[in-house]
C-alpha cells in the first residue's frame, strides 16, 4: 500500500534549504509524484523554482517510515509555490485547481492520508491576518470536499520568528498575528494540528528555514500527524532522529540512484562511475 501526502503552501513548504548543508535522504520506499507516476524521492522534492532545495517533506516521510510504518510506501505530492498568498490559493485559482488535480491523480494509485500546509509570509502585512482564518477555512473545506475526504488530517506549520530580523522585515511586520490565526484555526477545525517553528533558524535571507531546520520541522510535522495533537515546542530528540535518518544504510537501488545523481552532476569521473556501477550489478 502507498500512503500519500499533499504538500501545499508557499516557499517554506516547497523548501529553500541549501542542498549542501545536510546529507541527502534516499529511501526507495519514499516516493514523489512526477507525471502521474511515483518515482523514488530525490531532493528538492518540490521543484517550483530554480532556487528550490531542502524542504520538510523528506524528514517527515522518513519519520513516518521510522516510527509508524516500515512496511508500506509513503508518497509526496508536491504542489507548493513560492511567494504565494492566500488569495493566490483561492479555490477558483490555478494553484488550488492543480493541487486538486494532482491529489486526485494520486488517489488512483495510493491512499491520500494527509495535507501538509505551510503558508503565511505573504499575508503578514496590510492587515491580511484579519481574514486569514476565514480564507483558509474555505480552502481546506473545499479541498476535503473535492477529494471526498472530510476527515483528512491537515498539518499546519507556524512562521519563523526570524522574519522580523531580515532586510525585508517590513513585509512581515504582522507575522505574529498570522501565527496566532494559524494556531486558532487548528483549534477551531477538526483533524487540524498546528506545528510550532520555535527555535528554528533561517538562511541568510531571514525568510526561509535553513536545511537543518527543515529537517527538524519535518519531524515535528510527523509527530503532530502521529499523535493527532499540536506541537508547540521543540522536540527533545530532534537531533537524534535526524542522525538516525541520515545514517540509514542504503539499499542497492538507493545506491544506484545516488550514483546516477553524482554522475549527472559531474562529481565523479566516468571510470569511477563504471567501477561503482559494476559493484552494484
Amino acid at each position: 500500500m502507498i500512503h500519500s501526502f499533499l504538500m501545499i503552501g508557499q516557499s517554506n513548504m516547497a523548501g529553500r534549504g541549501f542542498l549542501n548543508q545536510v546529507p541527502p535522504i534516499y529511501d526507495e520506499k519514499i516516493k514523489m509524484l512526477r507525471n502521474g507516476r511515483w518515482q523514488m524521492m530525490t531532493e528538492p522534492v518540490n521543484d517550483d523554482r530554480s532556487t528550490s532545495g531542502i524542504s520538510l517533506a523528506a524528514s517527515f516521510a522518513s519519520s513516518w517510515r521510522l516510527f509508524l510504518n516500515q512496511k508500506d510506501d509513503i508518497a509526496l505530492i508536491p504542489c507548493a509555490d513560492g511567494g504565494t498568498s492566500l488569495d493566490d490559493w483561492s479555490v477558483e485559482g490555478p494553484l488550488f485547481q492543480n493541487a486538486v488535480l494532482q491529489a486526485k491523480a494520486a488517489q488512483k494509485i495510493s491512499v491520500l492520508s494527509g495535507i501538509l500546509w505551510h503558508q503565511g509570509e505573504s499575508d503578514s502585512n496590510g492587515k491580511k491576518h484579519l481574514t486569514y482564518k476565514e480564507k483558509l477555512a474555505i480552502i481546506i473545506k473545499t479541498l476535503r470536499e473535492e477529494l471526498n475526504a472530510p476527515d483528512l488530517p491537515v498539518i499546519i506549520g507556524g512562521l519563523g520568528d526570524f522574519l522580523q530580523d531580515g532586510i525585508y522585515c517590513q513585509y512581515f511586520n504582522e507575522h505574529h498575528e498570522v501565527n496566532a490565526a494559524l494556531i486558532q484555526f487548528a483549534k477551531d477545525h477538526h483533524h487540524c494540528y498546528f506545528v510550532s517553528a520555535k527555535g528554528l533558524t533561517a538562511n541568510p535571507d531571514k525568510i526561509h528555514f535553513n536545511a537543518v531546520s527543515q529537517r527538524k520541522f519535518g519531524i515535528r510535522y510527523f509527530k503532530a500527524f502521529q499523535q493527532k495533537t499540536d506541537i508547540l515546542e521543540a522536540l527533545p530528540d530532534e537531533d537524534q532522529i535526524i542522525e538516525t535518518i541520515h545514517q540509514k544504510p542504503l539499499t542497492k537501488n538507493e545506491q544506484y540512484e545516488l550514483l546516477q545523481y553524482q554522475w549527472a552532476m559531474g562529481t565523479i569521473a566516468a571510470d569511477e562511475f563504471q567501477t561503482q556501477l559494476a559493484k552494484l550489478t
